[in-house]
């Protein structure tokens, strides 16, 4: 008779420390990329130069491994072309939205904006694979929309907000899309989730710093700014995401969706601290019922269907 493998409570503890710890790197970046913009950085070369140079932190770790390197030469035709459309899906046009997003709105309101990516592949997933979502995930995405709706009143935003909502639908849209073409292209290869990441990251990574140094230019970067650019690069992106890749190896589905749940309230936090950004008591009540939903549909979701989260 077979028994469960049953992980030690040390180990456990030491995982769900890990993944709170890339919480917290991931949503310092939302911190660091406004300190950025308010310093003239282009936001289009900001974004390229982070993920360009997180993609030559993770080169190495694909070309030191035979099986690695075996399988990016196998990769066929039609797979190349998904990962070059996941790359300026995931990376050239979220996160050039993402970064420009932030010249206009509020750390905190362009996240929970974006916070809404797992519900509409949520929604997306149920409608399509298994003919509607739950009952529990429909009182999720209910509870989301309420908590946006408590967050935005009165439905009265300035034009730069209006302007800046409008760049993160834009990024809502594609992020949606690359998570749903993500999930298909680990769910029906043999590609490692650490190559796709790579490879995508690479493609997206440096489209993007091409679009923007021709259209942008450099703007005077200064040391203060490629260190700024290099921690994001190296440490929230290329280190953070094989540490949350590690902490999955121990963490549950519902586990990791909680903790990942705890980055809107964090970047709340964070803006707040650093950059003065304030909120009222009604902005804070919408965005602690919006994490709520999302962790339930998310957590559901996940139940199902497993997936590596992409870097924040």
């Amino acid at each position: 008779m077979n028994t469960p493998t049953v992980r030690p409570a040390g180990g456990r503890v030491a995982a769900v420390l890990q993944a709170l710890l890339v919480t917290v790197l991931w949503s310092s970046s939302w911190v660091l990329i406004k300190i950025g913009l308010k310093e003239s950085i282009p936001p289009l070369t900001f974004a390229g130069l982070r993920y360009a140079f997180a993609f030559l932190c993770l080169l190495p770790l694909v070309l030191s491994s035979r099986r690695h390197r075996r399988s990016l030469l196998e990769i066929p035709r039609k797979r190349w072309g998904q990962l070059i459309l996941l790359g300026i899906l995931l990376y050239a046009v979220t996160q050039g939205a993402q970064f420009y997003g932030l010249l206009y709105l509020p750390a905190a309101t362009l996240s929970l904006v974006l916070s809404f990516t797992p519900l509409f592949v949520a929604l997306e997933s149920g409608l399509l694979r298994t003919g509607a979502p739950s009952a529990t995930q429909v009182i999720g995405v209910l509870a989301s929309a309420a908590g946006a709706v408590i967050y935005f009143l009165p439905l009265s935003l300035p034009s730069a907000e209006l302007v800046g909502l409008s760049i993160a639908a834009v990024c809502v849209a594609s992020n949606s899309a690359a998570a749903v073409l993500g999930r298909h292209v680990n769910s029906t290869s043999r590609i490692s989730p650490l190559l796709v990441t790579t490879v995508s990251m690479g493609i997206g990574g440096i489209l993007l710093l091409t679009v923007g140094a021709t259209t942008q230019g450099l703007g005077g970067l200064e040391l203060s700014h490629w260190l700024i650019i290099a921690w994001l690069a190296v440490v929230n992106t290329a280190v953070a995401f094989t540490l949350w890749n590690n902490s999955l190896r121990t963490l549950t589905a519902v586990e990791s969706s909680v903790i990942n749940g705890t980055m809107l309230p964090q970047i709340a936090i964070l803006s707040w601290l650093f950059l003065g950004e304030t909120l009222t008591p009604r902005q804070i009540a919408g965005l602690l019922v919006v994490a709520v939903g999302i962790v339930v549909v998310q957590a559901l979701r996940r139940e199902k269907t497993a997936h590596l989260r992409p870097p924040a």
